[in-house]
Formats: structure tokens, sequence, C-alpha cells
């Protein structure tokens, strides 16, 4: 127990120390902010993690875990459970853009599990117009990504999954301007988790850890020009989480996650066309493996650390705090969060304090989320 609560402090001062250092060393030159297609990928998928930083990938399991960490999914307490979440997005200049996630699972005994899950973003009614400013038609863009998985336990202590995940990407369906028609993206992507769990049967305090590589798939392209197709949201993500128990009915739960975005920087412009047009064109037509690889070379990291205080297993209250490098958009952002369980009911909300200015302001500033999980068959 010693030994696992001394890894915590180590590996929170590591993170910690590390991502100072990255946000340092970004000051120290120009900054060039790493984009992807499909982004609503990274958005935080339920109230829950929202409320605690974003922090997802190491705490207990739940219907949400499809998401952050599959192989959490056999460590689940209940055998079925469905999660609902509603978020509003830019909250503040719009009411008709929102993201709805929903996930399950269903338990084959003890040691294995399939899931399934679903993002939906819808981007309202959009009046598209072309380069001069003159009207084409209206569309309601969205975009979406269905996912199925498998996992199961290795070990008493160990388990691993697996996700495969269909993305579309309606952006300007059927927009027609300049001799282009633009079309719906769609591409194919795949998650690979780990998570280990080394807490108390009887009270549920110890450590939990995890590993998810996500959204490792082919780039999505919106016209017929195979050479203009961008890249979506590879992501790296490694997490801790420790539970202290106290009089059985007080669990108090501090979580870690750092992140690596596996996308590499669009060049830069050097001011000869000769030199960057070739650059560009070699940043579409290098291979997606390359990519990932190159991806190293930028400073594209991401903590969040969470903190959830929990009373007899059905009230909680949640905090967190976000932080991310200059080269992934320089955000940083407090968060809040309260559960509620009644019966196979757990009802989640988490809220995202203002912060920023700018490019810098998150969309969820200001915004209030709300979720609601389903126990189908709780445990006795």
């Amino acid at each position: 127990m010693k030994r696992q609560k001394l890894l915590v402090l180590i590996l929170t001062a590591t993170c910690s120390i590390f991502l100072l250092t990255a946000n340092i060393q970004a000051q120290t030159g120009s900054i060039n902010i790493v984009t992807t297609a499909v982004p609503f990928l990274r958005i935080s998928p339920d109230a829950r993690a929202g409320g605690m930083g974003d922090a997802g990938i190491a705490i207990s399991p739940d219907a949400y875990a499809q998401f952050w960490n599959i192989g959490k999914i056999p460590f689940s307490s209940t055998p079925d459970a469905i999660g609902v979440t509603y978020t509003p997005w830019l909250h503040d200049i719009a009411q008709d853009v929102y993201m709805i996630s929903m996930a399950g699972y269903h338990k084959l005994g003890e040691d294995q599990a399939f899931s399934a899950g679903i993002r939906y973003f819808n981007l309202g009614q959009i009046q598209f117009t072309d380069a001069f400013g003159n009207p084409l038609n209206t569309g309601r863009p969205h975009e979406f990504g269905l996912d199925l998985g498998y996992s199961r336990k290795i070990s008493n202590a160990l388990g691993i999954g697996v996700a495969l995940r269909y993305i579309n990407s309606a952006l300007a369906n059927g927009v027609a301007t300049n001799g282009v028609t633009y079309k719906a993206g769609n591409t194919i992507a795949a998650d690979i988790s780990l998570y280990g769990d080394n807490t108390n049967e009887d009270d549920g305090s110890g450590l939990t850890y995890g590993l998810s590589i996500t959204d490792l798939g082919g780039k999505i392209g919106y016209t017929d020009n195979a050479d203009t197709k961008d890249y979506i949201p590879a992501n790296m993500g490694a997490g801790l989480a420790y539970t202290w128990a106290f009089q059985e009915e007080h669990k108090f739960t501090l979580a870690l996650d750092v992140n690596k975005l596996l996308v590499p920087s669009f060049p830069q412009s050097t001011g000869d066309s000769a030199t960057d047009a070739q650059a560009i064109n070699d940043y579409h037509t290098q291979s997606v493996f390359s990519s990932w690889g190159k991806s190293f070379g930028d400073n594209t990291f991401s903590a969040s650390v969470g903190a959830e205080y929990t009373y007899n297993n059905q009230f909680s209250l949640r905090a967190g705090y976000y932080k991310e490098t200059k080269q992934m958009g320089d955000r940083s952002y407090f968060t809040a969060g309260v559960g509620m369980k009644y019966q196979i009911f757990t009802f989640n909300f988490s809220y995202l304090a203002p912060s920023g200015n700018g490019v810098t302001r998150n969309p969820l500033s200001n915004t209030l989320r709300f979720g609601v999980l389903f126990d189908l068959a709780p445990q006795q």
C-alpha cells in the first residue's frame, strides 16, 4: 500500500513538471497550433469526468468507459448499464449546437463484456456562402461516431479492450462552389485500452491506472481530392486514480490524466513558395503511421487533475482542473460537478467555469452538462 501511494505521488509530480517544462519551451518559440478534423471526438463525453477536469481514463468504471478506457468495463459492479449525456456547445451565442453521447455494455459473466456507443454532434442551422460572401444554400452540419467494443480481464487485476469506430462528418454536404462539390467525410478508427485495478474488494480503496490509445484510423476528406484529406484526433492517454475509504460511507478519489495528441503540426510558412508547397504536399501525403511518429516532435500535451468525494455511494461532489500546452490551444479551466444516485438511476451534472478569451475561451465556458446512468441489473 505504501508503495502504491508513493507511485501516485511520484507520477503526479513527474507529469506536472513535464507539462510545465513543455509549456515554457512553447513560449520560447513561435506557436503552431495543431488542428484536426472531427474535433468533437475530443469533447468530454460524460458529465462525471467533465466535473473532474476531464479526467476519465482511470476512475472507476461506468457505461462511459466505452469512450475513456474500454478495458475498465469488466471491472464494473453492474452487469448491464446505459448512459446518456447532453452537452450544450457555444451556449453563450447559440442554442441549437450540442453533443449527445450514449454508451452501454453487457457483461458476459465476470470476465468479459460487449459494449457500444454513439456521439452525435449537431452544429445547428448555417447559411453557407462562397468566397465572396454570396449566399448559397442553408444546411444543418452534423457529425457522429458509432462504436462497437469488446473487453475482458486477463487477470484479476488487469483488463484490456478494443473498439472499432465509424466516423461520419457532414459539414457542407452538397454545397458546390468554385467547381467543387463537398460531400460527407467517412473513415474508420480503432481504440486499444488497458486498465489495472489494485483496489480493495471490500471498500474500493486503492490504486487504479489506465492506458488508452484512441482514434487510430484513416484520414477524412470532404472532396474527391485525396491529397486534401485531414487527420482525425488520434490520442495516447495515461491515467492514475487513487481512492481512500473512510468508515465505509466516505470515499475520496484523486485522479490524473496526461494526454498526447498523435497528430503532426501543419508546416509553417518559410516565405519560399516552392519550399512551402512541397512541405504542404508532404504533410498531406504522408502515411497515417508516419504521422503518429512525427507528432512526437510537437508539443501537444494536456493534463487533467480531478477529485471526487462520495457519501454512501449515493451522493458525490467533484472538482477538477485542465491545462494544455500552447500548441494544443493554450486552454485551461476549472470544473465542478455533483452526482446523485436513486435506485437504478445516477444523475450527474458538471459546470465549466468561464475562462480564457478569444481562441483560448472554451466553448463549454459557463455551461452546465447533464447526464444520467441506468444500472439495468444492479448486483445485490
